[in-house]
């Protein structure tokens, strides 16, 4: 037996280099899973040196601060695999971490494994020592040291994915360089070195050790400098990443600017909290006030409970907030404003907090309110016009009517006359001019009152299933479609929507209509109608048909009135179109036209959600739309 010890400085040396190593490694290593995009290898192949590496100095200088009474070498071969095997087994610890997370399926993989690698580092480390005696272990003791290995590997790469400050990362690095230490000197307590005859352990190709605390405080230099450099790294791209942050969120200061909005946030349970300088701006609300759901007294009375009430059910249900409310500005006054606001969620997939974005719509609100006023000023005046060019024209028809009445008595006035049959003939053809004349202006007045009585309609919405009403609107039109050879399909999957039956049936009969109407003489007619939906807004139908087209001139003005496209060989008045963009108008959508020469063309209607028209499978409608 050969008495042996340990010298406590350079023990203390290798405990601090555990320790710094764990830190640095750490460091590094929660950097796999950080935000930040960017390649992961680099951090990968970093955490692996510095805790492979940084072990196995510990490791090193750890073996010289043994004390065995006897001369010692090692085996460099050894030696360098025991450096390789620490490298490769945290490398791959880490990876798998990065591949998988730092839930308990990565852990209870990665932890096991990097312990694993810290005792096979250590006792291959062991294995390189070549000294005139015998080493024996004693198995239970080694079975604590991997034990020691293990749990506590596992215990520190728990706590660097979940650690958020300096002094909860060097605990963890505190936890994991103590357990390498540990391993390490326990590893060594299930050791018995017995002295033999001088030269029984002649060593092959070894390393001398000539002054142990020299090479000691050299690996250790050298160790220091490297996770130095390493934290010096990591240390830069921490500084990049708060540039970076800083950037995005003076863009993100700038885009709420810019959208003239007000950035507020409030808590997970929806209440407002802490400073909320854009918040006291537009309302001159100090934090006391606005405090909790204090916010709510600056929304005025009229929209206070709807506010409350849509805000609560936005949160309960964790979606997206979208409404629009009026708040007492800081002169008293009163201010309309469009809000959307949006959860954030931790990592474990709970709101952290709202962040929403009040933006001032007043002045379009007010541009809004101008433009209706004034469209209904001009509806009411071309009802007025209309009404009056009737009246005249009426009388035109009435005595248009009488002379042809007496067209007769003029005849046998004029009878013996030399050009009595031409004077008749010319009358006759005069009469004729004139009541055509009478006609189109009686159909023109007639499409005007029309479609200025679209602007004060009022709609009367109910639940439609659009297939059946629309095979309805089909049937009707079918001894038309039958006669050119036509096929209507009506899709069998339409939504039901919610909204005026009779103006439904306007838009669709002449959207139909249309499409019979125009068809290519040349090839069998297929129109069809289908739908899909336009994000979580509305409902797009689209009518198609395979017929003559439009040109793209033309795209435009087949929605004005009284304009038609093409060859004029089809009865009309050039008023359906401008009638269907009225209407659609009206329900607040829209009409687009997509159509080629020779192809065919498909005219799309979006109906949007809304008191008229609502797609009825969403069960629980977005609030008063802000946008």
């Amino acid at each position: 037996m050969v008495h042996t010890g340990y010298n406590p400085a350079l023990v203390a040396l290798s405990i601090g280099l555990a320790v710094f190593a764990s830190y640095t490694a750490l460091d590094l290593g929660a950097r796999i899973r950080g935000p930040v995009a960017g390649p992961r290898w680099p951090w990968i192949a970093g955490a692996a040196l510095a805790m492979g590496g940084g072990i196995w100095s510990m490791h090193f200088v750890g073996m010289l601060a043994f004390e065995m009474g006897m001369p010692a070498a090692y085996d460099i071969g050894l030696t360098l695999m025991s450096l390789a095997i620490a490298v490769a087994v945290t490398g791959t610890a880490f990876l798998w971490v990065a591949r998988v997370g730092e839930g308990p399926g990565g852990l209870l993989v990665a932890g096991p494994l990097m312990g694993l690698g810290v005792a096979g580092m250590h006792y291959t480390g062991m294995a390189a020592l070549r000294i005139p005696g015998d080493l024996a272990y004693s198995p239970a003791v080694v079975a604590l040291s991997v034990a020691i290995a293990v749990t506590a590997a596992t215990a520190a790469l728990w706590l660097s994915f979940r650690q958020h400050g300096v002094w909860q990362k060097f605990a963890a690095a505190c936890v994991m360089g103590l357990a390498v230490a540990g391993m390490h000197y326990t590893g060594m307590a299930a050791a018995t070195i017995t002295a033999e005859a001088a030269g029984a352990h002649a060593a092959h190709a070894v390393t001398r050790i000539p002054g142990q605390q020299n090479l000691a405080l050299y690996v250790a230099g050298a160790t220091f400098l490297i996770l130095f450099l390493a934290m010096l790294a990591s240390s830069l791209d921490q500084q990049r990443v708060q540039r970076e942050l800083l950037a995005s969120e003076a863009r993100f200061r700038a885009a709420v600017q810019a959208v003239r909005g007000v950035l507020w946030t409030n808590d997970a349970e929806g209440r407002m909290l802490g400073e909320q300088p854009g918040w006291s701006a537009i309302t001159g609300q100090t934090r006391d006030q606005y405090q909790g759901y204090g916010w709510a007294d600056a929304v005025h009375p009229d929209d206070m409970e709807a506010s409350v009430e849509s805000w609560n059910a936005t949160v309960r249900a964790r979606r997206t907030y979208v409404h629009e409310h009026r708040v007492r500005s800081r002169d008293g006054t009163w201010r309309h404003f469009a809000i959307r606001a949006i959860p954030v969620l931790d990592a474990r997939g709970e709101i952290r907090e709202w962040v929403g974005v009040h933006t001032d719509i007043t002045e379009q609100r007010q541009a809004e309110a101008d433009l209706r006023e004034s469209n209904e000023e001009i509806q009411r005046y071309a009802y007025i016009v209309s009404h009056d060019l009737r009246a005249p024209l009426v009388n035109v028809m009435g005595f248009t009517s009488e002379l042809e009445a007496t067209r007769t008595e003029i005849a046998a006035a004029l009878r013996g006359h030399p050009e009595a049959e031409r004077l008749d003939a010319d009358l006759g053809e005069a009469l004729g001019f004139i009541k055509a004349a009478v006609n189109r202006m009686e159909g023109l007045i007639a499409a005007i009152l029309k479609l200025s009585r679209e602007g004060r309609r009022q709609f009367s919405p109910e639940t439609l299933d659009m297939t059946s009403l629309l095979r309805g609107v089909a049937d009707a039109q079918r001894h038309q479609a039958e006669a050119v050879g036509a096929t209507v399909t009506i899709a069998r999957d339409l939504p039901e929507i919610v909204a005026d039956r009779l103006a439904i049936e306007q838009v669709f009969g002449n959207l139909l209509d249309n499409a019979v109407k125009y068809l290519d003489p040349s090839r069998p007619g297929r129109i069809a109608v289908t739908a899909k939906a336009v994000g979580d807004r509305g409902v797009c139908f689209s009518v198609a048909d395979n017929g003559r087209g439009i040109a793209a001139r033309d795209h435009a003005r087949v929605f004005e009135l009284f304009r038609r496209s093409g060859a004029q060989d089809r009865p009309g008045e050039g008023i359906g179109l401008a009638h269907v963009k009225a209407l659609v108008r009206s329900f607040g959508g829209r009409i687009e036209i997509r159509s080629e020469l020779g192809v065919g063309t498909t005219f799309d209607v979006t109906l949007p959600h809304g008191t008229v028209t609502a797609v009825r499978i969403d069960p629980e409608p977005a609030p008063i739309a802000a946008e």
